[in-house]
């Protein structure tokens, strides 16, 4: 098996899994729609596809370029047919259903539903036999069937991508190759990316050790031209080891215009940042956020931990799929208690012969001063620099990504591994 085709056919099983589609609203396909190729399926169907026309550069919310979409049988039986058309940009940004206009109609082929979805970040249209979702076309034997697709730009397609092909395949794995087209976009870019970068600080400033309290500054950055289209959902996902972030009883909170508020982990096993407001881009220059972590007192952890934490970036909505993480180790443990310490004496005009002295007092450990101090809001020395502090509003630990996965349905935590790892696809 070529690497083009095992790669393919990884790709179908995390598309496998769920289907969002942009007509009528959000359309969750069930996972039997959308199943994995049966042992023994042929790749006998060829796909052919024309030159748009009108040749030239598409822009956004400009005019649409249409082109045939032909699928043959050379095989002397019937031959299922499940088409899957996979866009890629280039750039910056996942894209939303309508960033791309789409639509398909037959020409000399069945009568025919389409329809947007996206998985693993990327976009990708769909259609199907109208009245049939999730079934696919079977072509005769010695038949083509062939379609008229339409493809344009969005009004908000990101000005901070580019070019935008589309691949010809099937998720059933049932074609020889999966030809592409590649459409211009007007005007060019110079493409860049998304860093993201979580680095431990030290202590907390409210006191304490850094096993107690680790303080990290989480950094947003893009490079090449544009900006995004829409907002940004940064979020945070912790474990240590084997334990999830509720089992660690990880606590992490944010500096968020100038105090400091305790972040909620959601039933996804992630604590959300603010948002990043849509217009982000290279002249944002650097975004900082600082967070602080410790331990709460469930925490199942007894002594000092590794713990990972992780960075990562999503659409708000639409294709909340993460397209960018970093990852930071450091080492968390329980609140050690302080010992007492000597109260001050009792005079005898204070306390009568006979009487006992206060009883000593016990002071509160630095994770709980670190919760209840007034906070310190002072800036970190890079977002002194010229970065930004919190503003309201694409392959290393599966465990650390369970939680995502239940957000996003049937896709689960490997899925998001792999599609970290696709580099190689194209």
């Amino acid at each position: 098996m070529s690497a083009r085709t095992a790669t393919r056919r990884h790709l179908r099983s995390a598309a496998a899994a769920v289907v969002t589609a942009a007509v009528a609203g959000t359309v969750l396909m069930p996972l039997s729609a959308y199943a994995a190729p049966a042992a023994g399926d042929e790749q006998v169907l060829k796909v052919e596809l024309g030159a748009p026309a009108p040749s030239g550069p598409l822009t956004r919310g400009g005019a649409t370029e249409t082109f045939e979409l032909t699928v043959k049988n050379p095989s002397g039986k019937p031959a299922p047919f499940h088409p899957w058309l996979n866009g890629t940009p280039v750039g910056a940004s996942p894209l939303a259903s309508t960033d791309v206009v789409y639509k398909v109609e037959a020409v000399n082929a069945p009568a025919t539903t389409s329809f947007v979805g996206n998985h693993d970040g990327e976009w990708e249209g769909m259609f199907h036999p109208t009245g049939k979702p999730g079934e696919g076309f079977e072509v005769p034997a010695g038949a083509t069937f062939t379609w008229k697709v339409t493809i344009g730009l969005g009004k908000d397609y990101p000005t901070n991508n580019g070019d935008f092909s589309l691949t010809a395949d099937s998720y059933r794995d049932e074609l020889a190759e999966a030809p592409r087209i590649t459409f211009n976009a007007s005007p060019s870019i110079t493409p860049g990316k998304l860093n993201t970068v979580i680095q431990p600080t030290g202590p907390c400033e409210s006191g304490g050790d850094a096993a107690e309290c680790q303080e990290l500054k989480v950094s947003y950055r893009q490079t090449g031209d544009g900006a995004f289209s829409h907002p940004l959902a940064p979020s945070l996902q912790g474990s240590s080891g084997e334990l999830s972030a509720a089992q660690a009883d990880l606590r992490i909170r944010a500096l968020v215009d100038g105090t400091w508020q305790d972040l909620k982990l959601d039933d996804d096993g992630a604590f959300r940042l603010p948002q990043i407001a849509k217009g982000f881009g290279s002249a944002s220059g650097e975004r900082v956020v600082r967070v602080q972590a410790r331990l709460g007192a469930k925490s199942q952890l007894k002594k000092a931990s590794p713990i990972k934490l992780a960075s990562s970036v999503a659409l708000v909505s639409d294709n909340a799929w993460p397209f960018v993480q970093s990852e930071a180790d450091f080492t968390l443990g329980p609140a050690t208690p302080a010992g007492p310490t000597p109260s001050s004496p009792v005079t005898p005009s204070a306390a009568p012969s006979g009487t006992p002295s206060a009883r000593p007092s016990t002071s509160a450990s630095a994770a709980s001063a670190s919760a209840s101090a007034t906070p310190v809001t002072t800036p970190s020395a890079s977002a002194a620099a010229g970065g930004n502090l919190a503003k309201t509003g694409s392959d290393t630990n599966l465990g650390l990504y369970s939680g995502l996965a239940a957000a996003l349905v049937a896709l689960g935590a490997a899925a998001w591994y792999a599609a970290r790892r696709r580099g190689a696809r194209h």
